[in-house]
């Protein structure tokens, strides 16, 4: 058994295709065929039902998932820790929320590029129901998200920002530089984003305690487009004060001042409990520190 085999197995079982899987990793199709019948005549059962040219993995296969990601896990952490170098070599998988990709993150990305040219990052946009989960399997390495503050008894917070929910709208609209409440948002029409966003969800209960029906207008899990709708007089955006910054310097969108309930989000970078703190993983985790 190899790490190879590992890598193409768990390959095919993301694609569902032994073809796309070849075609990802640039080997020929033949190749990929004989990676996994060694594998599955070393192990003695078969991995993949094959019917036709559609294949599903076997009560076996789903057995192996978990060990062979734990195994390539422990290979990029070999990679990115045993080194006598400062700049670790090998792949970091991290998950990042959206709302910090708009602008923080970036300028982190560049800068820990920079330090560490050897070590790749790949990005994966992460939500709140499934960040614990994705770390536990080994899926990702690390988590950078905005959210409520994540409690959970298999992960590790490395660091954690106080972060802010704000509701802006365009200089022209009438609610523009007030100061609201619960009660002021009455038959407001509101740009929120998507269902599965807890932004949304704290707000909807304050709201729904407070009596007021939510005029919900437009739901989007794209901050650039409840943005761009405020602009536009469409309505009030309820989204994060880190993904508006410059629109409100540069005053196309303007800030109302709020004072019912807080909304208590956090930046936070998190890896599972049980997960070594590498190099990479270091200097990434100080780097996003500095920035604040």
């Amino acid at each position: 058994m190899t790490l190879t085999q590992l890598c193409t197995f768990i390959k095919i079982t993301e694609t569902n295709s032994f073809s796309a899987a070849a075609e990802s990793l640039g080997y020929a199709q033949s190749t990929v065929t004989m990676q996994i019948k060694q594998l599955e005549d070393e192990l003695g059962c078969a991995l993949f039902e094959r019917l036709g040219k559609t294949i599903s993995v076997t009560t076996s296969g789903e057995r192996l998932i978990a060990y062979a990601e734990k195994m390539l896990q422990l290979e990029r952490d070999i990679r990115l820790d045993v080194t006598d170098e400062d700049d670790p070599a090998g792949v970091l998988k991290l998950g990042v929320s959206e709302s910090l990709c708009i602008n923080r993150f970036p300028k982190i990305l560049m800068e820990y590029n920079k330090n560490n040219p050897r070590t790749e990052i790949r990005i994966q946009f992460v939500t709140h129901e499934n960040i614990p989960e994705l770390l536990q399997k080994g899926e990702l390495d690390m988590v950078y998200t905005l959210n409520p503050l994540i409690e959970d008894e298999r992960i590790r917070i490395l660091h954690k920002k106080r972060e802010k929910l704000i509701f802006c709208t365009s200089p022209d609209h009438p609610m523009a530089g007030k100061t609201i409440r619960e009660k002021d948002l009455k038959d407001v029409p509101l740009l929120l984003t998507g269902h599965n966003c807890n932004f949304r969800h704290m707000l909807i209960a304050d709201l729904e305690e407070n009596d007021v029906l939510p005029n919900i207008v437009l739901e989007t899990s794209s901050k650039e487009i409840l943005k761009q709708f405020a602009q536009g007089g469409f309505g009030v955006a309820f989204i994060p004060e880190m993904t508006s910054e410059e629109e409100i310097k540069k005053g196309i969108l303007k800030r109302l001042t709020w004072k019912g309930t807080d909304f208590p989000v956090y930046s936070q970078v998190l890896i599972h409990k049980d997960k070594h703190q590498n190099k990479a993983i270091n200097g990434l985790v100080d780097i996003i520190k500095e920035a604040g």
